[in-house]
């Protein structure tokens, strides 16, 4: 199954690609970083948080998207992901992401392969209202995400009811020129209603909640430049199992926008209590291309 869904992810890319050479002006005429860059479910925002800012640096009628990779690495689990977005006229957006999760230390105790939980992601994203840069009101977007854990051994044997669910989501974005210290300043806020644990990884729902809540989501950055972001997000998470708590998520980041093309994020994570191993902290990198 897992090969299967990397092939799909793979051909989403080089759909992608085939159609962003057939248009003349690439890669679009938004502002660098005015994209973002991709989160772990495949939207574009943060490393964990999605913002209202759609992927790719197309405008208008234009379209564009981004191709990415990241990993997230703490003391007993390593996250890959692989995904694709593509937008269409900055008013939507479409996601695909793939997430693959070691866990050797888990795996060990319960006397299964390190490799067993994975999810695919399948997300659409609209701007309802405002622009990030060029509007009073920050710019607002609505979005859904589709996710389907692609083995539920690990999940169900923690509890997790559904091995699917759906995520609803609504962010608000805006740059503020010079809003800091003479710096621009970019502010994000999610609210998200959600019954995954661990964002799906371990399955949905529990013996102690099986539906959605709100949950709220924060980020913030400053710009040294207009190639330069250092910013923290903060991610609220239900905790819906009693085999184990589920704490919030926070990072801190450095993004760079070296050209439209590129853009690069490595940061620190702290995950707190995952899956009953405690103080998961470590390290962040994603690399990602636009269209």
């Amino acid at each position: 199954m897992n090969n299967c869904i990397q092939r799909a992810v793979f051909t989403f890319c080089v759909a992608a690609c085939l159609a962003a050479n057939t248009q003349a002006d690439r890669p679009g005429s938004r502002i660098i970083a005015t994209g973002a860059v991709s989160t772990i479910e495949g939207a574009a925002g943060g490393g964990i948080v999605p913002m209202a800012v759609l992927s790719g640096y197309g405008s208008n009628e234009e379209h564009g998207g981004a191709v990415f990779a990241s990993k997230v690495a703490t003391s007993d689990y390593a996250l890959t992901v692989l995904g694709a977005s593509w937008s269409y006229a900055n008013r939507v957006e479409f996601s695909l992401a793939q997430q693959t999760l070691q866990h050797e230390t888990l795996s060990g105790a319960l006397g299964v392969d390190d490799t067993t939980i994975a999810q695919r992601i399948v997300g659409i994203k609209v701007r309802v209202a405002g622009d990030v840069l060029y509007t009073p009101i920050p710019q607002i977007s609505v979005g859904l995400q589709h996710k389907t854990n692609l083995d539920f051994f690990i999940p169900s044997a923690a509890g997790a009811k559904e091995d699917s669910g759906l995520d609803i989501y609504a962010s608000a974005s805006k740059v503020y020129l010079g809003g800091l210290a003479g710096y621009n300043l970019l502010l994000n806020g999610t609210l998200r209603a959600t019954k995954a644990n661990q964002t799906g990884l371990v399955g949905f729902g529990g013996d102690k909640n099986s539906e959605r809540q709100l949950q709220a989501e924060l980020s913030a950055g400053i710009f040294l430049n207009k190639h330069l972001l250092i910013g923290a997000e903060y991610k609220q998470k239900p905790d819906n199992l009693s085999f184990a708590a589920e704490d919030d998520w926070q990072t801190a980041f450095v993004a760079w926008f070296p050209n439209k093309r590129l853009a690069v994020v490595a940061g620190a994570v702290d995950l707190g209590e995952v899956a009953t191993l405690p103080n998961q902290t470590g390290w962040y990198l994603s690399l990602q291309g636009s269209l």
